[in-house]
């Protein structure tokens, strides 16, 4: 009889250290509901899973990109209500109407849309006015609210209890971002004065860590609920890292000097070299970028340098000068405790948020 075998690559996810953030994000604003953000299957860490550790957090709404994954929280039993925080489809209206569920509007027309269905079903639908104060991605420019207030107070079955909006440049731009939260506190007052408004929320993990913004009572942590602070703060120390990569050596090889080693041989041996190769590539979420930058993985105690090209299923690394040598079945550290992930990141060129969420569907997740 076969049995099943290992699992080449897979991410091992700590659910008790995103409840540790979660409670960090809670000193950094104690006075502040939050909103965690689950979407993008909670940024790699998986949604399901993630939503049910923290639903009994207290803890206002779940940050969802869309329906879909609004539907899939419902489905999973949890309480807390999505918050969808991207624009909606007509065809989608009806079924957030139905549930309850909470989202944006950044038209009239998608509040008088909002309005038939609340009356056709008989309920009261909560919604929260976005307004653009400097994103440019969704919501009223801040000189169209009022007019639009007008109109959308005659709607009688919708309940406008919020306003959002995002800094599109909490970590880059601080002058910017200052002016911002101005901006932000006027529309916020402008729209005080035709709804009761019981949500006020601009900030992500980087403006609820290195900004005040008086006028808000709500906060979206979303990277810094998964370990990662977007920028420097005094709560660097104190984050706990949420999931770790890891794979198996699957073969180990002798190659001589002057042989390439993957696509392009764009790696060529200078000497003799023991060389892995690793479940992992591409197809996983290592992210093909990294390939010639210098990316390492950790086996069996020591670093290992990437060689060549990413795959789409595997990679290759000198492991020439491990003492005692690597052997197929290894376990490898992609990042986690000895790699931090920003420096995955760093490697590849591009952010931490796209690495956790890069990681793909056939990697098993460990909890």
């Amino acid at each position: 009889m076969s049995s099943e075998s290992a699992a080449r690559a897979w991410a091992c996810v700590n659910l008790e250290a995103i409840a540790h953030n979660l409670d960090i994000a809670r000193q950094a604003l104690p006075d502040t509901e939050l909103m965690p953000v689950v979407k993008a299957g909670a940024y790699g860490h998986g949604l399901e899973p993630v939503a049910r550790r923290l639903d009994n957090h207290g803890i206002s709404f779940f940050g969802v990109a869309n329906v879909g994954e609004a539907r899939r929280l419902q489905r999973a039993g949890v309480r807390t209500t999505p918050f969808i925080l991207g624009p909606t489809f007509p065809e989608e209206r009806e079924e957030i109407v139905q549930n309850g569920w909470c989202c944006t509007i950044s038209t009239v027309a998608e509040a008088a849309h909002f309005q038939s269905l609340s009356a056709l079903y008989e309920k009261e639908t909560a919604l929260h006015v976005a307004v653009d104060t400097g994103m440019g991605r969704e919501g009223f420019l801040p000189d169209q609210l009022a007019t639009a207030a007008v109109q959308i107070k005659g709607m009688p079955n919708l309940r406008i209890e919020g306003i959002m909006s995002h800094f599109p440049a909490a970590d880059e731009d601080v002058p910017f971002t200052q002016n911002e939260i101005g901006l932000f506190t006027d529309c916020a007052g402008t729209l005080q004065q035709y709804f009761s408004l019981r949500y006020r929320h601009i900030a992500a993990s980087a403006g609820e860590l290195g900004y005040e913004v008086p006028v808000a009572n709500l906060a979206r942590p979303g990277l810094l609920l998964y370990g990662v602070a977007p920028m420097a703060s005094i709560y660097d120390g104190v984050l706990r890292p949420t999931l770790s990569l890891h794979a198996r050596v699957t073969l180990v090889r002798e190659l001589p000097a002057g042989h390439g080693v993957s696509y392009g041989r764009t790696h060529i041996t200078t000497a003799p070299t023991r060389v892995a190769t690793i479940g992992i590539g591409y197809a996983d979420g290592w992210n093909r970028q990294i390939s010639n930058k210098g990316a390492r993985v950790y086996i069996n105690g020591h670093y290992c340098p990437m060689l060549g090209r990413v795959t789409m299923d595997q990679i290759m690394v000198d492991v020439t000068d491990v003492p005692g040598g690597v052997q197929s079945g290894d376990e490898v550290e992609l990042f986690g405790t000895h790699i931090p992930v920003a420096e995955v990141a760093a490697k590849a060129g591009t952010i931490v948020w796209e690495i956790f969420t890069g990681l793909g569907p056939r990697l098993p997740r460990i909890y």
